[in-house]
């Protein structure tokens, strides 16, 4: 069974192999519960589930995003790209960077890379773009979007209050400072 689901896995990822760069995959580890074999767990009077570890295929997007989610909780400092303090650019660029994609520095000059995508078909590595300052008109402030389930946008981004969090587009502020999204990927 287990070599039946391992064999599936290799034909789809090598079925894979002629796809864009934003289905291109890597492989990575995910713990699963499968069924034990009968006479192990009833010998054993444990239940009769058993943990396992498969390899599961990620996007670039995903790795860009985990990569952000390990700055979560740093705080804010302006023009800050480490763990010491980041600011939202920051942390979007930094994240990039990790994976070998070149961004601008700042959010104003991000904004104008990549692909526009309107917000109800964004996916998770596109990027939010915000007006948190009404009385200047440009943007100066981005976010990583991290997951869009069930029509609901969350982003990582860095706020000089409270440092590296997430956040969902349907915070009265965020919906209102939105801008544009783009997709770089």
């Amino acid at each position: 069974m287990i070599r039946k689901m391992l064999w599936l896995l290799l034909l789809l990822t090598l079925a894979q192999c002629g796809t864009s760069k934003r289905k291109r995959a890597s492989l990575k580890e995910r713990k699963i519960i499968v069924p034990a074999k009968t006479a192990i767990a009833s010998s054993t009077n444990a239940p009769n589930t058993t943990e396992e570890t498969i390899p599961t295929l990620t996007t670039k997007a995903d790795d860009i995003i985990a990569t952000a989610l390990t700055f979560s909780n740093v705080r804010y400092m302006y023009g800050g790209t480490t763990r010491k303090g980041m600011d939202c650019s920051g942390l979007v660029y930094t994240s990039f960077k990790a994976h070998d994609i070149a961004l601008p520095r700042v959010s104003a000059a991000m904004a104008l890379e990549g692909e526009a995508v309107p917000l109800k078909k964004v996916v998770e590595g596109d990027l939010l773009f915000f007006n948190t300052n009404r009385k200047r008109k440009r943007i100066n402030h981005v976010g990583l979007v991290v997951s869009t389930d069930q029509g609901v946008i969350k982003f990582i981004h860095a706020t000089s209050s409270r440092g590296v969090i997430v956040s969902s587009i349907k915070e009265g502020f965020w919906n209102y400072a939105f801008v544009k999204a783009k997709r770089i990927l």
